[in-house]
């Protein structure tokens, strides 16, 4: 039976924490939702780790582009939704989804979640927030708010350009060409452990440089040498 939804999970070294990333998938498993986890050469348990909480497991070349390509080539739903292996989706997530893309009136090929970061600093929180309403301004998604794509319109735009940063934000406005995204209000709680490693503050003026640097079209390849 063809699935309703199909959930593709890049995955890199992820053994710590995946378990109870695919746990909190199996009741959406239950209702028809596809499980794709497509593994980047973990040096790790993950691929091992995931097999039965999964659908399939892909070997992918490392590279998150690259690896969501490959579990989106495998995956069987007409409806495909990218999850970082860190990000747990919110309940009836799948509902919220298919409503969004189904709707007869207003229907949307693509769109996200909003997204609540976790983690002890406060200033988390405002990052959120200023994530949620940027997004919904611009248009523009990010990959931790988990972007949901109709097949269609992600073969339309080619996939997920393969580059090495800033993935999330070409394919975001490759898609507003076709229409703009289903914005749900509904939240994602994704780790906030990239912000407190670095820093918070230093995170955020880094990812705006970044950013900045990426719309005056710096090549994605120097974006990656100055994110590691």
């Amino acid at each position: 039976m063809k699935p309703v939804l199909s959930i593709v999970i890049p995955a890199l070294n992820e053994a710590a924490g995946l378990e109870a990333t695919l746990q909190a998938l199996q009741p959406l498993r239950l209702r028809g939702v596809e499980l794709v986890l497509a593994d980047g050469g973990s040096g790790d348990a993950t691929p091992m780790l995931a097999q039965p909480w999964v659908d399939a497991v892909v070997d992918a070349r490392r590279g998150r582009a690259l690896q969501m390509n490959a579990g989106a080539a495998r995956a069987r739903a007409d409806v495909l939704l990218f999850l970082h292996a860190d990000t747990r989706l919110p309940p009836l997530a799948d509902v919220l989804v298919l409503q969004a893309v189904q709707r007869s009136d207003q229907g949307a090929c693509w769109g996200r979640f909003d997204v609540r970061i976790e983690g002890r600093p406060w200033m988390l929180r405002v990052v959120a927030v200023l994530m949620n309403l940027r997004s919904r301004a611009s248009g523009i998604a990010t990959g931790d708010q988990a972007i949901f794509i109709t097949r269609e319109a992600f073969e339309r735009v080619g996939g997920f350009p393969e580059q090495p940063l800033m993935e999330d934000i070409e394919i975001s406005r490759r898609l507003k060409r076709l229409g703009r995204p289903a914005c749900l209000r509904a939240r994602v709680c994704t780790s906030g452990r990239r912000w407190e490693q670095r820093g918070v503050w230093r995170t955020i003026v880094l990812m705006w440089r970044l950013r900045w640097r990426y719309w005056r079209g710096e090549s994605p390849a120097r974006l990656a040498e100055a994110y590691r």
